[in-house]
């Protein structure tokens, strides 16, 4: 069995929000949301357009889980900021293994 590359994505929404996730194949789960049905994440539903807006391979589950949870705890700006390029998604673990 084939381990599966996991994904953490930002997408934005109509109201210019951010949201978070993070999934095996981000253009399956971001087809999901765009669909508003029953698959859709409780908070995206009503809030189209939605634009992906950043995606990035992670090593496994565990480590999209931390990932995501960092980028939840971000300002709007750092997250902007992580689109842009001018944050990288690696450098939120390493202040996270340094905090603690």
């Amino acid at each position: 069995m084939s381990a599966k590359s996991w994904h953490v994505y930002l997408i934005q929404c109509g109201d210019q929000s951010l949201y978070t996730g993070i999934a095996t194949d981000v253009q399956r789960r971001f087809s999901e949301h765009e669909s508003q049905g029953r698959l859709c994440a409780r908070y995206l539903r009503g809030r189209t357009p939605l634009q992906l807006m950043y995606s990035c391979e992670v090593a496994d589950r565990a480590t999209a889980l931390k990932l995501e949870y960092r980028v939840k705890q971000l300002t709007k700006r750092e997250k902007v900021r992580l689109i842009q390029g001018e944050l990288n998604l690696y450098d939120l673990l390493r202040q996270e293994s340094v905090a603690s």
